[in-house]
């Protein structure tokens, strides 16, 4: 049997997820009417009169359903052997049923997962994978047909309870700020709903919103006497009373974390069948959130991201691929990959699904394109990852979606670095093979994107977000010589992390403070920290080689260049001819062979730096001017150079 699915247009998916043609026009209105009769029999004459509907009847049209019968069954058992009987679209009686099973149905599943009892673990999850089912309106290509009409309504009706439960449910365990922006569209597009908006005012008010809470009430009575004539209900008035008050039932009790996930782990495992697609974009959107744990979390959230994309592409539809590439929106704050096969893999899975995805599917293709630029981050993939960066953004824009918009801008940001020889470079006074003109935004550019990014994620409530834009702005301000402007931004980002559990944010802010700490006369001392909680951290990209990098840093510095034994890592092309050059005569001479055929860095955080360094190795040897102030403070964690 194939999986069917009417929360949308008609379609029918294979085994494999691929989707099989169901026939034209009144063979897929024979397969519809069938699946709303719910495994009960439809008499032939009642299919004739329905399919044809006061049309003129072709000559046999009880021999045309029977055509139409006999291609269904094709479709639906392709296994089946001739002249054995069928299983599924069966003859019974005066017409015909389909008797599919309860979790072949996509609108059946999304019913038995919106019956979940109100408190049961895991709600929010069921109620959310409930509603990834849902590819459009429920029976799109027959709903306007009078036998259609009825359980489409029904079924749209359902949705917007299933969305009112599931707001409901989140707000209940603490996710308020994470409900207003579905909550915002939600009275948007359905005005209507007094439910969706007390809960608007009530996750408004939950999220330290209380004015923004009580104008929701107030918007909601003006559009319920516009529209409908009447005032609100008790409910609604009520919490405006409750808000004006500051009423303490309104902030939900506590619950204790460890026994709530163990119980919602467990009863999301049983609600939904192991192959369920609601599932795999589930279980895409789990990882994300398991990623902005770090350490362990991070590891994990990586390598399960992969599969999930892997068996996304295994059923070959590209909606749902996207979904699952495109949920992952953890924000990237460095620009040097920490898996590079993996991200090479994720952009090729993302372009494929660019070339698949209809253009209408606009929120999708922002997704798609952001992970494009923000998984290219540091590679040379030039104008492609640009211009997908700047597709995005300008996509997104038109779209007025902030969640959209902040990924966006983080693939933006990554890519300000590429290709871009930046201030180290020009102040350095090298230029090696690649070198061109500055990039567009530099440290000022940045720190303009992260103050955008802090406001609309702050404004809509993306917590993550706003810490990556403290943190950008962190950096860029380091690059422009305000440090004390640099540690206010730490400091908000400290606090944030604090508040929401965002344990990476300290390795960044704790290098920063070194890198200040040590330009201030500090030398190594300030590094030792910074030091200790690379081994943790799970960001190889950020951790491989940085410890050796900013010893050399200080060294130079500080004129104590005892390295030995020091990994560089990545980072070893560009120092070796700097530590050879204030060797004996015989490594200053591999020094000026290695220097002659440096490469041009990666377009990364480092690239000053690692300019800086060559140029500095110039200097010494007597080949070029060297370093002629501090160079690469924007990447917030070395810099080379007096301070």
């Amino acid at each position: 049997m194939v999986d069917l699915a009417v929360l949308g247009p008609l379609a029918a998916y294979d085994a494999g997820g691929t989707e099989v043609r169901l026939g034209g026009p009144r063979q897929r209105a024979v397969l519809a009417r069938l699946l709303i009769a719910r495994r009960q029999v439809v008499p032939l004459p009642r299919l004739v009169a329905d399919l044809w509907d006061g049309e003129a009847l072709p000559g046999d049209p009880e021999g045309a359903v029977r055509t139409f019968v006999a291609a269904l069954r094709r479709v639906l058992e392709p296994g089946r052997r001739p002249r054995t009987a069928a299983k599924v679209l069966v003859t019974e009686g005066p017409g015909y049923a389909l008797r599919a099973g309860a979790d072949e149905v996509d609108a059946w599943r999304f019913e038995r997962a919106a019956r979940a009892e109100e408190g049961a673990p895991a709600l929010v999850e069921t109620l959310e994978g409930a509603l990834a089912l849902w590819r459009g309106p429920a029976y799109a290509d027959v709903a306007a047909a009078p036998w259609a009409r009825a359980e489409a309504a029904r079924l749209e009706g359902l949705r917007l309870h299933v969305v009112e439960r599931g707001a409901a449910a989140l707000l209940a365990r603490g996710g308020a700020a994470r409900a207003v922006p579905d909550l915002e569209e939600f009275v948007a597009t359905h005005p209507e709903r007094e439910e969706g908006w007390r809960l608007l005012a009530l996750a408004l008010y939950r999220s330290g919103r209380q004015a923004e809470a009580l104008s929701a009430v107030r918007r909601a009575r003006r559009t319920l006497d516009v529209r409908l004539g009447v005032e609100p209900g008790a409910r609604l008035s009520r919490l405006e009373e409750d808000i004006l008050r500051q009423a303490p039932h309104l902030d939900p009790a506590p619950q204790g974390g460890g026994q709530v996930w163990a119980r919602a782990a467990e009863a999301y495992a049983r609600a939904l069948p192991a192959a369920d697609r609601s599932r795999l974009r589930t279980a895409a959107g789990l990882m994300r959130d398991v990623a902005v744990t770090g350490g362990e979390g991070l590891s994990a959230a990586r390598e399960h991201r992969l599969a999930a994309v892997a068996e996304a592409r295994r059923y070959g539809d590209a909606e749902l691929t996207a979904r699952v590439i495109g949920v992952y929106d953890v924000p990237a704050l460095w620009t040097r990959s920490d898996d590079p096969a993996q991200a090479a893999r994720l952009v090729a899975a993302a372009q494929d699904a660019l070339r698949e995805l209809p253009r209408e599917r606009e929120a999708e293709r922002v997704r798609l394109l952001a992970t494009v630029a923000v998984e290219s981050r540091g590679a040379a993939a030039g104008a492609r990852s640009l211009r997908a960066a700047g597709d995005a953004e300008a996509l997104a824009r038109r779209l007025g979606d902030p969640g959209l918009l902040v990924f966006a801008l983080n693939g933006v940001f990554v890519q300000s670095f590429a290709g871009a020889p930046g201030a180290g470079c020009a102040e350095a006074g090298f230029a090696g093979p690649g070198a061109g003109a500055p990039g567009a935004g530099g440290d000022a550019g940045r720190d303009a994107l992260g103050a955008e990014l802090v406001a609309v994620a702050g404004a809509a409530g993306l917590v993550p977000h706003e810490v990556l834009g403290l943190l950008v702005r962190m950096q860029a301000r380091c690059g422009l010589g305000d440090f004390a402007g640099a540690e206010e931004c730490a400091a908000a980002a400290d606090a944030l992390a604090a508040r929401h559990e965002l344990p990476l944010v300290r390795v960044f802010t704790t290098w920063f403070r070194a890198l200040r700490a040590s330009l201030a006369g500090g030398g190594w001392e300030p590094y030792e920290e910074a030091v200790a909680l690379l081994p943790g951290c799970a960001m190889p990209g950020f951790a491989r080689g940085l410890e050796g990098l900013a010893r050399v840093t200080v060294g130079v510095r500080t004129g104590e260049l005892g390295l030995a034994g020091s990994d560089f890592g990545p980072y070893e092309p560009w120092v070796r001819p700097l530590l050879g050059a204030y060797g004996g005569a015989g490594e200053r001479e591999a020094a000026r062979r290695a220097l002659a055929g440096v490469p041009e860095p990666p377009g990364d955080h480092l690239a000053g730096v690692l300019r800086g360094m060559v140029a500095e190795a110039g200097r010494v040897l007597g080949v070029g001017p060297g370093v002629g102030g501090l160079v690469g403070a924007g990447s917030g964690v070395v810099a080379l150079g007096p301070p």
